[in-house]
Parts: structure tokens; C-alpha cells; sequence
């Protein structure tokens, strides 16, 4: 924030978006910045900050607005080769990294199509709504009055820390050389005290622009807001590994599983089980790698290529967690945006759509890989 990154990209935003198309433009630029970065997390703490604050000016609901960013930034999450769990569920499948993404687009790029749709139809009930030029001008002015905003150089945190992701450099490493950078645009280019640039690294820095909702916006960031999540997560993940070590969702799906003889009945229980496994554990490595265990004999005895297992088990964990307001996912998404999981879940479209149409395609035969296939 003190940087101007934020303030930046939410000026040069109002000028070029408009309420129609804010919703389907801004789903779109999501996916392609968490396909090119790898990260849903780092989609949402950058553009998802600056899409929240574009759409609370144009009178756009912010939980429509967050759903809208989170399908977005799932959507790269699920299909990037340089996602975590993209790769995670490749090998825990057993299958090529490649070939999991293959079978990933029969059921993800229609899916992401129809929410695409969605949000566009949506789109255009804003598009005549009276938003006053003047309101707009005015958070316009109220940034350049806060901050610098030349985009060679407020731009320069995001630039890297998508040149660093799209290298596959260490995330810990990513995000800290992000956040150096800013500081040393925050003291240097903006002028900040030293003192208050170092004091916003902990807890929030009041703004003062003048107008409540820019300040409030611009006032969050810092570890102490983040406190509740990392608490959240660490308990959560604490459950996690003991719901794992005593082995309740082999115990409880074992049975269903061994019932289980139609392909439809057979994906429909692998992404429950995914969404299960979210719930019980709190995030979704452990739930991609457990299902994949659980269920890849009957993948096996169904002539089922292991893209299909890897792909149902991705539509099932990776994106469903961050609907979830107890796991990892949902508790950062959610205090990053400052909208409860709960809130912004009716409007993720895409993630609960790609497991209806992953169901209906098996349903019709469609798009299942089989073993014997190139």
C-alpha cells in the first residue's frame, strides 16, 4: 500500500473499465495472471485488493466482485504447469504434468466459458447504472493527491513478483524480494517516513485521502492483519494431519468407494470425497494426495487414464478449499478481501460449475480419457 502498487493499478483501472465489462474483464486478466504466476494467492493479494476497490467505486456488490476473483484466480491455480497443486495431483496420480492439463480442459474450458457468461450477463445490469464521473474523478484525484503514481516505476513490486513466479522462484524468496522492492519505492519515491513504511510491514497504516472507503482500503495490509488467517491455518493444517494420521476418510469412503460401479456415480464421489477431505483437513494438498490414493484402483478398474483421476480429484480439492471459510484458502481469501467466504461462495461460479460439468460430461461419456488411448 505504501508503495502506491495498489493505488496505481486502482486509478489506471477506473480510467479504461467500465461497469459492464468490469466483472468479465476482470475474471479474464485473474486467470491470466494466476495462470502466468502459479498462484491464486498471489492473484488475490494483488489484483483481487485492486479489483475490490475499483468495484466499490463503481457500486458494484463486493461479494459479486470477490466471487468474481476467485474464480478467476482458481482458475490459474487449477490449469497453470507451474501451480503447486497442478503438479501436486499430476504425480500423486502417476500421470504426465501435461497430460493432466490436457484432460483438465474438457471439463475446466467449458466451465470457465459459462461462468465467463455468467458474469458478463451480469455485467451488463451495471452498465447502465448511475455512476457519476464525478465520484470516479474525485477517488482519482484523491490518489494523486496521496500518492506518486507514475506506472514505470509503482509498478515495478508486481512486475517482479510475476518475472520471479513465472520462474519458478521460491515463493518465500518472491514474495520477500516483492516486498523489499516496495519499500524502497515507499521511502524513496513517495517519500514515506521510514518509520511509518517500516511500521506498515506490521499492522495497518491509516490513509487520508478523505473519502472513508478509499481510506479503508488503502489503510489494510500488514502480519498483524493477517494474524487471524495464519492462526486459522495452523490450527486448521494441525487437524488436518490428524484426521490423515488416523485415517478417517479412508475409514469413511472405503465402503462408498467399493460400491461405486458407474464412471458418473465414480467421479460424482471423487470430487465429494475432495470436498470432504477440504473440510476435514482444512486445505488441499493432503486431500489431493489422499484421493488419488483412495480412489486410484477404481480409476484403474474402469480403464480410466490417471488424467481423469488427477483432473476429478483437482475439481474436487483445488476448487472447492477456498469456498471453504475454515481452510488455508478461504481464511486468506477471505481476510485479503475483506468478504467472508461465505459471502463470496454463491457468486464463485466457475468452481462449483466445473464439478457440474465434470459430473454431466461423465454422465454422457464425454471427454473421459481411457488407458488405452494416445
Amino acid at each position: 500500500m505504501q508503495s502506491g502498487t495498489i493505488a496505481a493499478l486502482m486509478y489506471f483501472g477506473l480510467s479504461w473499465l467500465t461497469p459492464s465489462l468490469f466483472l468479465s474483464v476482470g475474471m479474464v486478466l485473474c486467470a491470466l495472471m494466476s495462470v502466468a504466476t502459479g498462484t491464486s494467492w498471489g492473484t488475490v493479494g494483488t489484483l483481487g485488493v485492486v479489483f475490490m476497490g475499483i468495484g466499490e467505486a463503481m457500486a458494484i456488490p463486493l461479494p459479486l466482485v470477490a466471487g468474481m476473483v476467485v474464480c478467476g484466480a482458481t482458475f490459474g491455480d487449477k490449469m497453470s504447469p507451474i501451480s503447486d497443486t497442478t503438479n501436486l495431483a499430476a504425480m500423486s496420480a502417476e500421470t504426465s504434468l501435461y497430460r493432466h492439463i490436457y484432460s483438465m480442459l474438457f471439463t475446466t474450458a467449458p466451465s470457465f466459458l459459462i461462468a465467463l457468461l455468467i458474469f458478463t450477463a451480469i455485467g451488463f445490469q451495471y452498465g447502465n447504472a448511475n455512476l457519476s464521473s464525478s465520484a470516479i474523478s474525485a477517488i482519482q484525484e484523491a490518489l494523486r493527491a496521496e500518492y506518486r503514481l507514475s506506472p514505470a516505476v509503482t509498478l515495478l513490486p508486481i512486475v517482479l513478483l510475476a518475472t520471479l513466479s513465472i520462474k519458478r522462484v521460491a515463493a518465500e524468496v518472491t514474495m520477500s524480494a516483492s516486498v523489499v522492492l516496495a519499500v524502497l519505492i515507499a521511502i524513496f519515491y513517495q517519500q514515506s517516513n521510514v518509520a511509518e513504511v517500516l511500521n506498515a510491514l506490521w499492522s495497518n497504516t491509516a490513509a487520508t485521502t478523505g473519502i472513508e472507503n478509499l481510506d479503508n482500503l488503502l489503510g489494510r495490509g500488514g502480519i498483524f492483519s493477517m494474524a487471524w488467517t495464519l492462526i486459522l491455518a495452523i490450527m486448521a493444517l494441525a487437524l488436518g494431519g490428524v484426521m490423515h494420521g488416523v485415517g478417517f476418510l479412508r475409514v469413511l469412503l472405503s465402503g462408498i468407494i467399493a460400491r461405486v460401479n458407474k464412471v458418473w456415480a465414480l467421479v460424482a464421489t471423487t470430487i465429494s470425497s475432495g470436498l470432504i477431505g477440504n473440510m476435514a483437513m482444512g486445505e488441499a494438498y493432503i486431500s489431493i494426495i489422499l484421493n488419488c490414493q483412495l480412489f486410484k484402483e477404481k480409476y484403474e478398474s474402469q480403464q480410466l487414464d490417471p488424467a481423469v483421476l488427477s483432473r476429478t480429484v483437482e475439481e474436487g480439492s483445488t476448487l472447492t478449499t477456498g469456498l471453504i471459510p475454515w481452510t488455508t484458502a478461504g481464511a486468506f481469501y477471505s481476510a485479503t478481501l475483506g468478504i467472508s467466504a461465505l459471502e463470496y461462495a454463491p457468486y464463485a461460479f466457475f468452481n462449483y460449475l466445473n464439478a457440474l460439468v465434470a459430473i454431466s460430461m461423465a454422465t454422457a461419456g464425454l471427454g473421459l480419457l481411457r488407458k488405452t488411448s494416445a
